[in-house]
């Protein structure tokens, strides 16, 4: 189905109640515990937060910050990454975060 420029996609899942409740449980605690990671760093981040977050050291920070691609801001003097862009960001370049930084071995 077609409507507005949105694709609907019809799914039947047959759950019952107990089976429902195992996985909204897991995916409330994967959202619990990445909305705890997320909510402890502020909202813009330093070069060296950066290096911290993401567990690299400065030529890979100095690499990420000069990407086209990479969410930075200048307007401050210094450049800073707004988190929340970070995490999309993130999510979006998973493999070259995967090769490059030790982002995905802390535990989550």
């Amino acid at each position: 189905m077609h409507e507005g420029g949105l694709i609907l996609i019809k799914v039947d899942i047959d759950f019952d109640n107990e089976q429902f409740r195992k996985v909204l449980q897991e995916e409330l605690e994967k959202w619990e515990s990445k909305k705890q990671n997320y909510t402890k760093w502020p909202p813009l981040l330093s070069r060296n937060q950066l290096m911290e977050f993401l567990g690299i050291k400065a030529n890979k920070a100095s690499e990420l910050l000069n990407r086209q691609d990479f969410p930075v801001t200048r307007e401050f003097g210094h450049p800073k990454v707004p988190t929340h862009l970070l995490m999309k960001w993130i999510e979006e370049h998973t493999q070259w975060v995967e090769k490059n930084t030790s982002y995905f071995d802390k535990a989550i």
